[in-house]
């Protein structure tokens, strides 16, 4: 395998919109063969975090929401943006979690991360498994939010998982590192 970098140079960049949770920009590229790319469209967003989370007694904590792009409700992991505030991507999660589901939990373990889109998006899911959470205090959701608390038990939450309920694919992704990692995984 040829170790040449395949990594472009950017030569220009022009924002066309910037806001707060979007920012679209055109660059203009040179590859390593000298080709001009352009324009190239790049979306900027903030850096995700989402888990798989369990309570004590071993239920999945989950969301259902609205998802206005695809016009369909959606039962997703819990999780959002990570915040200027938060120190690092564990905080960032553990006060996503509290504000959407108001469960705390004992451990939160990372998982790596996972990207949507890397050929338009610049930003990444970090994923994560958290247990032993406890309902901690009631749903403290931001003014454009509005999602149901589902908890469901590992059998139903697999079954969940074989009948395509989830279409949201990074939250797979971490749905498939979490089972690994719970040794509820089996590939072979």
């Amino acid at each position: 395998m040829d170790n040449q970098s395949l990594k472009w140079k950017t030569l220009s960049s022009e924002y066309l919109f910037n806001d707060t949770w979007l920012k679209a920009r055109r660059d203009k590229c040179q590859r390593p063969d000298g080709k001009i790319v352009e324009p190239y469209y790049v979306m900027e967003y903030p850096e995700w975090v989402t888990g798989l989370a369990l309570t004590k007694d071993e239920k999945v904590v989950l969301v259902r929401q609205y998802r206005h792009a695809l016009g369909e409700e959606c039962i997703e992991l819990p999780g959002g943006c990570v915040d200027r505030t938060d120190k690092d991507f564990e905080e960032a999660v553990r006060r996503e979690l509290l504000e959407e589901t108001g469960y705390k939990f004992e451990t939160a373990e990372y998982l790596g991360k996972t990207s949507s889109n890397p050929s338009t998006n610049s930003n990444y899911l970090h994923m994560f498994l958290l247990k032993g959470g406890e309902k901690f205090q009631e749903q403290q959701l931001d003014h454009n939010e509005e999602m149901q608390v589902l908890l469901v038990d590992m059998n139903e939450f697999k079954q969940m998982l074989l009948d395509n309920k989830f279409i949201h694919s990074m939250h797979v992704t971490n749905i498939f590192f979490a089972l690994q990692k719970l040794g509820k995984l089996h590939l072979l």
